[in-house]
């Protein structure tokens, strides 16, 4: 395995993580033996970075790790780097929204940790930004939790490079997570560039593109069955035959070349910059072999630039998200 620095820390991680969002039903049913499973290959692969919320299943995902790490008795607090998130809750209405407040952040962290049966975790997020709470205030909070010792670093979900700016003024931000892919390069147009500037990681989640850019992309029947791509645009007819037409090419080229859709995908990542992290989600073992073998492979610039052909800038059918699944996001550019 290779390994990079998290932030401005010392410590390295794995160059590529895993999301524990795959171990609720987000993307289809999965059980704890399954996810315990995933967790095992991760371990024998040397991933050694978690990245899981609150809000994954209400919990679940975090109660799954944490059913996992307890096998392990006193090892448990160093045998993964753990990212989690807070900040998305819901009124008893059952009304979404998001809450940056230390109070807030504080409860939702320790219950996060009692899940996980930590504690502390090497990273915690604001998953997504509160519009109503200054991002300093919210950065000055985060300190905090590092002072009390239940972090060691933190970082924010889905934010502009400005309010990544203005929130590294007031302490150091480890980290930044956005959907980043050869199908949403969205990151490109400032976010990678001031995370670089900053010294903060930046952590991309979605990297094969929810199943687009592998060698098995879901069809309209499958998608049907997952909430969240049942409404997503790229997912929906006619935007979702015409991606997976567009990407055929793609997947050919990574084939001849020995390569699997997915792994290539990954490689293309990692060549984007060494402060990148990829951390794609998966309910199979097999799965995650395939895709740690893109951090091994070697991208030729000729690679690259072949690659930019298949798939330029702007090819992909739809937006990443609906006007539903914009709520929260900051837009920028």
């Amino acid at each position: 395995m290779k390994y990079m620095p998290l932030g401005q820390s010392e410590e390295k991680v794995s160059v590529m993580g895993f999301g524990a969002m795959s171990f609720v039903d987000f993307y289809g049913p999965v059980d704890e033996q399954q996810a315990h499973k995933v967790l095992e290959k991760a371990l024998e692969l040397g991933i050694d970075n978690l990245d899981t919320s609150n809000a994954y299943g209400s919990g679940l995902s975090e109660n799954r790790i944490g059913s996992f790490l307890k096998k392990f008795g006193s090892k448990k607090q160093d045998l993964f780097k753990i990212a989690t998130k807070a900040g998305i809750t819901r009124s008893s209405d059952g009304t979404r929204y998001y809450d940056n407040s230390l109070g807030h952040l504080e409860l939702e962290l320790d219950m996060s940790l009692k899940r996980l049966g930590l504690e502390q975790v090497d990273l915690f997020y604001v998953h997504r930004k509160d519009k109503d709470t200054e991002i300093e205030e919210v950065t000055e909070s985060l300190a905090k939790l590092i002072k009390k010792g239940k972090i060691k670093q933190f970082g924010f979900s889905e934010i502009a490079p400005t309010s990544l700016e203005r929130a590294s003024k007031v302490h150091p931000v480890a980290a930044v997570q956005s959907e980043y892919s050869l199908a949403t390069r969205y990151p490109e147009l400032g976010l990678l560039q001031k995370c670089l500037s900053l010294g903060t990681t930046m952590v991309a989640f979605s990297p094969v593109g929810r199943s687009i850019l592998t060698d098995n992309p879901h069809n309209r029947a499958r998608a049907e069955k997952m909430p969240f791509l049942k409404n997503n645009p790229r997912f929906m007819s006619p935007n979702l035959e015409r991606n997976v037409e567009v990407t055929k090419g793609f997947r050919l080229f990574a084939r001849e070349r020995g390569y699997s859709a997915a792994s290539l995908s990954i490689a293309w990542l990692l060549s984007r910059g060494s402060h990148i992290l990829p951390i794609p989600g998966t309910r199979s073992p097999k799965r995650l072999e395939e895709l740690v073998q893109g951090i091994y492979l070697k991208l030729t610039e000729d690679d690259l630039r072949e690659i930019d052909k298949l798939l330029p800038v702007g090819w992909a059918h739809g937006d990443r998200y609906s006007t539903e699944q914009w709520v929260g996001p900051e837009r920028y550019s």
